[in-house]
């Protein structure tokens, strides 16, 4: 199976641990990130797609992809 994850939040440390966090967890970016603005919060706000292949694993809908 291949899980997928789109991780976003403000274009700080904190979600740059996040990437490395799930990098070091087997998974592997999935195209380009991307960033915008967000004017109430007065931030730039980044997504980035992640991937990761799961063996021996059938996708199920009720499954928590966030701990794959």
């Amino acid at each position: 199976m291949r899980a997928y994850r789109l991780l976003t939040g403000v274009d700080d440390a904190a979600f740059c641990h996040r990437i490395t966090e799930a990098l070091n967890l087997g998974w592997s970016l999935h195209g380009s990130p991307v960033l915008t603005y967000d004017g109430v919060r007065q931030a730039v706000i980044c997504g980035q797609a992640i991937t990761k292949d799961v063996p021996d694993r059938s996708y199920e809908p009720s499954m928590d992809l966030s701990r794959q």
